[in-house]
């Protein structure tokens, strides 16, 4: 899925609807403005959950932003997002639907249907 964005270029733009510096987003996070710059020019990736925790309050992200935030600095740290492990590793029939889909190569169009099919249930 291409999100069109890098993680540091999701920071820099959300920083700036906010009107804020990345000097001023750093310090507010407890980083330095040099770190701070590294992570906007995508040339650090490994951040501490202390940083994420900071990012996430700072920057107001809630609903879909959040999950972008997770999904962008799971892509740039080349993991898994943030918010589904626990979900994953709960989920014994989770692990089996992804381990099927990785075995069988699903397409896309399969993905969304089967999405789409989740949503019709709720």
């Amino acid at each position: 899925m291409g999100y069109g964005k890098t993680f540091g270029e999701f920071i820099i733009g959300k920083r700036k609807e906010m009107d804020m510096s990345a000097r001023q987003v750093a310090l507010a996070v407890g980083m330095t403005p040099e770190y701070m710059c590294d992570i906007e020019k995508d040339r650090k990736s490994a951040i501490s959950d202390e940083y994420v925790k900071g990012f996430i309050r700072v920057l107001g992200l809630s609903g879909e932003e959040l999950e972008l935030f997770y999904d962008l600095l799971a892509i740039a740290q080349k993991t898994v997002s943030a918010d589904l492990p626990e979900y994953i590793m709960e989920n014994e029939l989770v692990r089996a639907a992804i381990r099927t889909a990785k075995k069988n190569r699903v397409p896309d169009e399969k993905w969304v249907k089967f999405i789409d099919e989740i949503i019709k249930k709720e």
